[in-house]
């Protein structure tokens, strides 16, 4: 063989092993190859191709962000045509893919999952309507969207339950995301069940109703506990699991700190630097009658019965299990600011910001 010969073989040899470094292939359990390519960011290809219910909601729009900056096709199933619009840009160009469903229709939940390997279940109802009460969603709807997907071949279902979740929780939320787990597990044993604790962020419903209705979070004394995460944090956890092999157990990501309601109103006041608030505590029966009749009295959602049951419950105390995803969870210290800084006073708007001490642990959790 010529020296030519041998040099052009190298050559091919050194062009073919650089190609290959821009790309990995595997092949699912469902023979589906996944090729990822390009490199990482907006316009790379992970191969993967996901399915986000719930995609228009709080922590679903963070989710959907992570996986099209990561370059993964998006299927973003929605109902409202208004909703979808913020989600259209998150992705490169045929990456986020709309396509309109109904929880109680299973036609639409199989095209959506048709073409995915992995789906994400962030379905969920703070409150409970004539058209869709807890169990409607968080049981019947999860089996239903856990069952279309085992159906169709999908190699990785994540579904997104809550930090409290309990069969016997006297809160009929929480106790609505039990079973609905349960019934996720029997109709895909793969899966992976998340349980995050209370989320906060831009648009939250804790510290945004914290500055703006402090009295509800007086119920109780203040003296309910919980454990905050950043729901970029939590994003990121979920986006996380694309491309790790499936994780069937229950991953808990509670928030690296316990607080009480009585400490978390105070950091609300020291951020907004606003007086405390002057607001009674109101005793849970007439609470409960003030909920009910707000709720059968306005069509715009207020506080319900059953949240004012879920002021009375303490955060569960379980180690979390943020190692498993790769994510090391923030403190509500390192965000506060940012999400409310609006409810300053023009004149206060740049002053710094200083915490109020933190409770001994003892005291928290005794």
């Amino acid at each position: 063989m010529s020296s030519v010969t041998l040099v052009r073989s190298a050559q091919r040899s050194a062009r073919v092993q650089s190609k290959r470094t821009y790309h990995d292939l595997a092949v699912t359990p469902s023979r589906k190859p996944i090729v990822s390519y390009g490199p990482p960011g907006y316009s790379a290809v992970t191969g993967h191709c996901v399915t986000v219910f719930g995609c228009t909601g709080f922590l679903g729009r963070y989710l959907v962000s992570k996986l099209g900056k990561m370059g993964t096709q998006v299927v973003i199933p929605y109902r409202d045509e208004d909703e979808k619009r913020l989600l259209r840009p998150m992705g490169d160009l045929g990456k986020i893919v709309p396509m309109e469903w109904d929880i109680r229709n299973e036609q639409q939940i199989e095209e959506c999952v048709r073409h995915s390997d992995v789906v994400y279940n962030l379905t969920g109802r703070q409150y409970e309507t004539k058209n869709f009460t807890y169990d409607a969603v968080h049981t019947a709807g999860a089996e239903r969207i856990a069952k279309i997907a085992a159906a169709n071949g999908v190699e990785k279902f994540v579904h997104v339950s809550h930090l409290n979740a309990a069969v016997d929780s006297p809160s009929e939320f929480y106790a609505s995301k039990a079973r609905g787990e349960e019934l996720v597990k029997e109709a895909f044993p793969t899966a992976s069940i998340v349980r995050p604790g209370a989320l906060y962020g831009y648009e939250d419903k804790l510290l945004n109703n914290m500055a703006s209705w402090p009295i509800w979070w007086k119920l109780n004394w203040g003296e309910t506990k919980i454990r905050p995460a950043h729901v970029m944090d939590v994003a990121q956890a979920l986006a996380n699991l694309t491309h790790m092999p499936a994780v069937p157990r229950t991953i808990n990501l509670p928030g690296p700190s316990t607080f009480t309601h009585e400490y978390m109103l105070q950091l609300v006041e020291s951020v907004t630097l606003r007086p405390p608030s002057k607001a009674p505590v109101v005793p849970k029966k007439i609470a409960m009658a003030l909920a009910d009749i707000a709720t059968k009295s306005v069509w715009w959602p207020t506080l319900c019965p059953d949240e004012v049951v879920r002021r009375y419950l303490d955060d569960v105390d379980v180690t979390g299990d943020w190692d498993l995803t790769g994510v090391t969870p923030t403190e509500i210290e390192q965000h506060a600011i940012k999400y409310l800084r609006r409810y300053r006073s023009y004149d206060n708007v740049v002053r710094p910001v200083v915490f109020p001490p933190r409770p001994e642990p003892e005291s928290i959790t005794a």
